[in-house]
């Protein structure tokens, strides 16, 4: 990271992303977002060149947007019984 500034860009970056994971109603989607944003992270974390860092902001900003237009698409078609995970035990 260049300085705090574009630290705190790319903290934002993952808030957003596993923010927006939250708002899957599937559960096995929901976390499969929640992981595949960490990962994501962890896998860049060791950048050094700031194009590269560039690139892999610039690709997360644009997988945060396909993420929010897949939770609106998922909420619409969203299943009537919840997951095993998700349910209730009596």
């Amino acid at each position: 990271m260049a300085s705090s500034a574009a630290r705190a860009e790319v903290l934002s970056l993952l808030r957003s992303l596993l923010r927006t994971a939250t708002k899957f109603s599937d559960y096995n989607i929901r976390e499969y977002a929640k992981r595949r944003a960490i990962d994501g992270f962890r896998d860049n974390r060791g950048l050094t060149d700031p194009s590269s860092i560039a690139a892999a902001f610039a690709d997360g900003k644009s997988q945060l947007e396909v993420a929010k237009r897949q939770a609106v698409v998922y909420s619409l078609y969203a299943p009537r019984i919840k997951s095993v995970m998700e349910a209730e035990s009596p």
